[in-house]
């Protein structure tokens, strides 16, 4: 009987490899999430946080960055070690996970009568940023939860 034995260099190249993997991965859904959270919004974001100082826009953009770094590490908690298959469902569930919250951003504009537009011209912190901000973490909460 023979025993399949690991060693320990073995093991620290593969975790190695996995936290690059899953780097690497997570960062671009975090820029995927910028630029689309970018087009759903008037004007360019990075002036808008970075010059124009705006409040609303940062807000917004850090809840939906902080609810796909969520999504993130939902799926990879729940890749049970698989590396394979966890970074595959990484970047669908990610990729889901901006889409709806994209939808959500949508549904308050026409719903709740909250314009991300009108929004972002504001030049001080808006109740409602504040209201989408933690809809933003809601959701990517409720997305993460449903992968695990």
């Amino acid at each position: 009987m023979t025993m399949d034995t690991t060693s320990f260099g073995e093991v620290l190249g593969n975790g190695a490899l996995a936290i690059a993997a899953y780097a690497v991965l997570g960062v671009l859904l975090l820029i995927v999430g910028f630029y689309v959270i970018d087009m759903a919004t008037p004007g360019k974001l990075s002036k808008l946080i970075r010059e124009d100082r705006n409040p609303n826009a940062t807000a917004l953009t850090s809840a939906g960055l902080a609810a796909v770094g969520l999504i993130v590490a939902a799926s990879i908690f729940s890749s049970g070690g698989r590396l394979q298959e966890g970074l595959i469902a990484t970047a669908v569930f990610g990729v889901l996970g901006i889409a709806v919250q994209t939808l959500g951003m949508f549904a308050f504009d026409k719903v709740a009568g909250i314009s991300i537009r009108a929004l972002v011209a504001e030049p001080q912190l808006q109740p409602a940023a504040i209201l989408l901000s933690v809809t933003h973490v809601a959701i990517g909460l409720i997305t993460a939860v449903a992968v695990i």
